[in-house]
């Protein structure tokens, strides 16, 4: 019998009919002799409507009063879920993040887990409960109410995985697992039996939505078992942990992770001379925009071109800040585009295996697709190209890797 920490998002929860049902799915493992602690999200759309019930009231709230506000959206699904166990028989108590004491720094809306306090949780765990407890949210020293911020119901479930040693931290969604790319743009993705913390960390940086990043982090420094799961369909999921070396016929590419939200910046005519880069880049940082693949390009007059990308919400207020930059270098014009797109290779194979960026690049030539920017890791290659021709590269680079017959995935 095992210890699980399982999480169920909104969509999981966003109904009282969808309760029930996760009500029904944790009294099965109860029954089977399962101790279980149940993380829980708002009920989908919940925090939106908090959210939007503040600004009528106030333009920039507050980040303490905000805090105080959206983690009632956890409360109420806490107890409704503690309600519906407890009508089965199965005996649940339901905890906030203050009541089990997740200790946090005092960074509102973006807080991050210090130290996690157990005990009250065994005693409960021994006692034969359900502990059901609030995600996204904690308490700082002084008491005051506290939210991880985005993706935080799913850190919370993997600290508290960590704080109780459990055997495994399963995250119920809307999806059945990792898939090698998104089964919405190629027909043929698999789902992946298993994936390492590496490359699902490469995968959710570069546009995967199953998980979010800091939860994969979390997980991966304390060696937490990682399994995402739907809530909605049986499966065994995909399974996240640490490379096996021992295993077989590692595939040389896992995934294709793309992201539409780029933007990409091009200020030319840059002198040539030291600390250019950080005259540029400086402004853009203190601007609290954050820039992602970079390229500099010298020419014969010992004049630059530089480009990088950013998010597209931030290019009008990015190419603001290059335009003085810009003035004051005495560089040449600076052009926004906001028409392009990220589309990338992950894979912990790409270590023993030469040419996977020839065969990438070789398959995007041969549909016409031009590539605009380069960038690579160890275990990634990232491109960027026009927007319009996204979908035909992801799809293209899919069949050139084979991950609809690569042998560590689900067969159909």
């Amino acid at each position: 019998m095992a210890l699980l920490v399982q999480k169920f998002g909104g969509t999981s929860v966003g109904t009282t009919e969808r309760i029930e049902a996760v009500a029904d799915k944790l009294c099965r493992f109860r029954n089977e002799g399962h101790d279980v602690v149940v993380v829980v999200s708002a009920m989908s759309g919940e925090t939106n409507r908090l959210i939007g019930l503040a600004n009528e009231i106030m333009e920039e709230p507050t980040p303490r009063e905000m805090d105080v506000l959206v983690s009632t959206g956890e409360q109420v699904t806490i107890a409704l879920l503690s309600m519906a166990l407890q009508k089965r028989g199965c005996d649940a108590r339901s905890y906030t993040g203050s009541q089990v004491r997740i200790l946090t720094d005092s960074s509102h809306t973006k807080a991050r887990i210090q130290h996690i306090d157990e005990h009250n949780m065994r005693g409960d765990l021994e006692a034969g409960r359900v502990v059901v407890v609030a995600g996204f949210q904690g308490i700082d020293e002084l008491g005051n109410i506290t939210t991880l911020g985005r993706g935080g119901s799913d850190t919370t479930a993997v600290a508290l995985a960590a704080a109780l040693n459990a055997d495994e931290c399963q995250i119920y969604t809307d999806v059945d697992g990792v898939y090698t790319t998104d089964p919405r743009v190629v027909d043929s993705a698999r789902r992946l039996k298993q994936i390492t913390f590496e490359e699902m960390l490469e995968m959710a940086s570069l546009g995967s939505k199953v998980l979010q990043i800091r939860a994969v982090e979390f997980a991966g420094k304390y060696n937490v078992p990682l399994r995402v799961l739907s809530s909605f369909t049986e499966g065994e999921g995909t399974l996240i942990t640490f490379e096996d070396e021992d295993a077989m016929e590692q595939p040389v590419v896992s995934g294709i992770a793309f992201n539409r939200d780029e933007a990409k910046l091009t200020i030319s005519g840059v002198p040539d001379t030291p600390g250019s880069a950080l005259r540029i880049l400086k402004p853009v940082s203190d601007a609290n925009i954050e820039v992602d693949m970079i390229v500099q390009n010298v020419g014969e007059d010992n004049k630059t071109a530089f480009t990088f990308t950013v998010h597209r919400n931030d290019l009008k207020r990015a190419k603001e800040v290059l335009q003085k930059v810009a003035d004051e270098l005495t560089a040449g014009q600076v052009i926004g585009d906001s028409k392009i797109a990220k589309v990338s290779i992950v894979g912990v194979g790409m270590r023993s295996h030469a040419g996977v960026a020839t065969k990438m690049f070789e398959a995007l030539s041969n549909e016409g697709i031009n590539i605009q920017m380069i960038s690579t890791s160890e275990i990634k290659v990232s491109v960027v190209i026009d927007e319009k021709y996204l979908e035909l590269a992801v799809r293209a680079l899919h069949s050139a890797f084979e991950l609809d017959r690569n042998g560590v995935q689900e067969e159909a």
